[in-house]
């Protein structure tokens, strides 16, 4: 048997792909700071992807709701700028140590491409297409650039290696002062918003080099936009062990 090869034409090095987003997101977070570092972290998280003409047609989502989650692809449109670097500092390592940007999910990437696993909960056609999610970590205005339906039997592997993130970040526990509790119970959307506090602060937003395991900051209040209140709070480390506090929540 004669074996026959075929030579492929690589595209040329400096080609462009044009890419034009198909919609974008609106969500529970109107800021970076805060975002839980990956999907499905903070399951209160709700967002809605709105998509664009000539997208928006209903078509175009026909058997997607036979289907529960999603993998969006997304550009990280916030980014400080188009540089990249080949070594960048993970904050699951604290914030110091470097790994290539391939073996990590930073935002500073040589395309910017983002890639999100979401729960769908619904598709509104009514006007247009909308499609509402859960356990999303995307800021809102974030470009989404196309959807795929999630197959579990395919791409759910439980037995593959994670390397230096092997499991969830720990949870911090999280409570709420009196002046917090009275902002929330006023609310239609207390419960929700609460639950959405919780999941965020629970999992410490702050940046890696004021991590739980450093006193410096400590004391430091931070806030973070959720919704339409900005969310004040301290991390405390004290003889109980470290924790959140929710200092007070005020409109945005």
């Amino acid at each position: 048997m004669v074996g026959i090869i075929v030579a492929m034409t690589p595209a040329q090095p400096d080609a462009d792909f044009p890419m034009q987003p198909i919609g974008h997101i609106a969500s529970d977070f109107p800021d970076k700071f805060g975002i839980p570092r990956q999907p499905g972290l903070a399951t209160a998280a709700r967002a809605r992807l709105l998509l664009s003409p000539p997208f928006d047609d209903p078509l175009a989502v026909r058997g997607l709701d036979a289907f529960s989650h999603l993998w969006l692809t997304f550009i990280f449109h916030l980014s400080p700028d188009r540089r990249w670097v080949p070594l960048v500092r993970p904050p699951r390592l604290g914030g110091n140590a470097r790994v290539g940007v391939f073996a990590s999910r930073s935002t500073h990437r040589p395309n910017r491409l983002g890639l999100s696993l979401v729960e769908l909960i619904d598709i509104d056609t009514r006007r247009g297409v909308a499609l509402e999610l859960r356990g999303c970590d995307l800021v809102s205005g974030t470009p989404v650039l196309d959807i795929k339906p999630y197959l579990p039997w395919a791409e759910a592997r439980p037995e593959a290696r994670a390397g230096f993130a092997p499991e969830a970040p720990p949870r911090l526990p999280v409570g709420f002062s009196a002046n917090a509790e009275a902002v929330l119970a006023e609310r239609p959307d207390g419960d929700s918003l609460r639950e959405l506090i919780v999941q965020v602060l629970a999992q410490d937003p702050r940046p890696a080099y004021h991590g739980a395991s450093r006193t410096e900051g400590q004391a430091r209040v931070y806030g973070v936009r959720l919704r339409d209140v900005d969310v004040r709070f301290q991390v405390r480390g004290d003889v109980e062990g470290p924790g959140v506090s929710v200092v007070e929540i005020e409109p945005a």
